[in-house]
C-alpha cells in the first residue's frame, strides 16, 4: 500500500473510534430487521418509531419543512414512510443527531445544507427523477464530511482552517494537503458505514467530482450543482468564502436553458425565504430555555 493510501486508512481507523458524534439511535437496528421482513408495512414501521416521541417530533418537523415541499401537512410518521420511502425516513433518523449536533454547533453550515438539499429537489422535480425526495435527502447530507472532521479531527480541522486563511484556497484543497481525504469521500465512507443507500452515499462522496460517481452519475450532478447554486446565492456558509468550480460535463446532464435557470433561481429564492422560518424555529426548539 502506497504512503498515501496508508494515511487515508489511517484517518479511517480513527474515525471507527468516533467519540464527539452522538451514537445512532437504537431504533435503527430494529428498523433495519423488521426491513428485512418484505410483508412488512408502514404503518408497523411508523408505529416503532413513533414510540420515540422526541423522534417522531424531529422527523415530522424536517418531513413537513420547505425543501421536500408537500402541499399537505404531513401528521404521521407511516404517511412520511409512504411518501418518502424508507430510505429517506431511515437517513433521517440516523443523521438526526448529527443535525441537532450542527444546529448547536455551526448554524451556518446547517443552513447551507438545508439551502442545497432545497435546490437539489427544485432541480430533482423539474427534472421529472423518479422521488425527488432522495435527492433532496442527499443535498441535505453531502458535507457530513465537514461536521466528522471538525468532531473528530479537531486538530486537522484548525490546521485545514489555517490553511485555507493563508493560502486563500478552498477547504476541500486544504483538507486533502493537511488531511489526505477531502470532506465528501469521508461523509461518503461514513454513510456506507451506516449502510445508507449507495445512491445517497454516492452523491454524498463525489459532490465536488459527480463524474467521477460510478453508478449515480445524475443524483450526483444535481447535488454539486446544487451547492455551487446555494454558495452562489450566499445562504448559509460552506466554510469557506469560495464557490467550487463546475464540472461542466455534470451541468450537460441537467440540461437547463437560460430560461428554465431564471425558473429556477425564482422558485429556489421563495423557498429560500420559507426555510429561513424553519431554520428560526428549528434553532428556536434547540436552544435551552425556548
Amino acid at each position: 500500500m502506497d504512503p498515501q493510501e496508508l494515511r487515508k486508512q489511517a484517518i479511517k481507523d480513527r474515525l471507527k473510534e468516533m467519540h464527539s458524534l452522538p451514537a445512532l439511535p437504537p431504533i435503527v437496528s430494529k428498523l433495519n430487521t423488521m426491513m428485512e421482513d418484505e410483508n412488512v408495512t408502514a404503518h408497523q414501521l411508523g408505529a416503532l418509531i413513533e414510540r420515540d416521541q422526541v423522534l417522531t417530533g424531529k422527523l415530522l418537523k424536517m418531513v413537513n419543512s420547505s425543501f421536500y415541499g408537500f402541499p399537505q401537512r404531513i401528521s404521521t410518521v407511516s404517511n412520511a414512510i409512504v411518501l418518502l420511502g424508507f430510505n429517506v425516513i431511515r437517513t433521517l433518523i440516523v443523521t438526526s443527531s448529527i443535525f441537532e449536533f450542527m444546529q448547536s454547533s455551526d448554524i451556518g453550515l446547517w443552513e447551507h445544507s438545508l439551502g442545497c438539499a432545497t435546490a437539489a429537489g427544485i432541480l430533482a422535480r423539474r427534472m421529472g427523477i423518479k422521488n425527488p425526495e432522495e435527492i433532496s435527502t442527499a443535498g441535505l447530507i453531502h458535507d457530513l464530511g465537514k461536521i466528522v472532521i471538525r468532531s473528530e479531527l479537531p486538530a486537522e480541522y484548525q490546521q485545514v482552517q489555517d490553511i485555507v486563511a493563508k493560502r486563500q484556497i478552498p477547504m476541500r484543497e486544504a483538507e486533502l494537503i493537511h488531511v489526505g481525504l477531502a470532506h465528501g469521500e469521508i461523509g461518503g465512507w461514513l454513510a456506507a458505514q451506516w449502510n445508507l443507500p449507495e445512491r445517497l452515499v454516492e452523491p454524498i462522496r463525489h459532490h465536488h467530482n459527480p463524474e467521477e460517481t460510478p453508478t449515480f452519475k445524475e443524483p450526483a450532478a444535481i447535488v454539486h450543482f446544487s451547492d455551487i447554486l446555494i454558495r452562489a446565492v450566499g445562504y448559509g456558509s460552506g466554510g469557506d468564502p469560495w464557490v467550487p468550480p463546475l464540472d461542466h460535463n455534470a451541468w450537460s446532464r441537467i440540461k437547463f436553458g437560460k430560461a428554465q435557470t431564471q425558473e429556477v433561481l425564482r422558485e429556489l429564492d421563495e423557498k429560500l425565504t420559507e426555510l429561513q422560518d424553519f431554520t428560526m424555529e428549528i434553532h428556536q426548539m434547540s436552544t435551552p430555555g425556548k
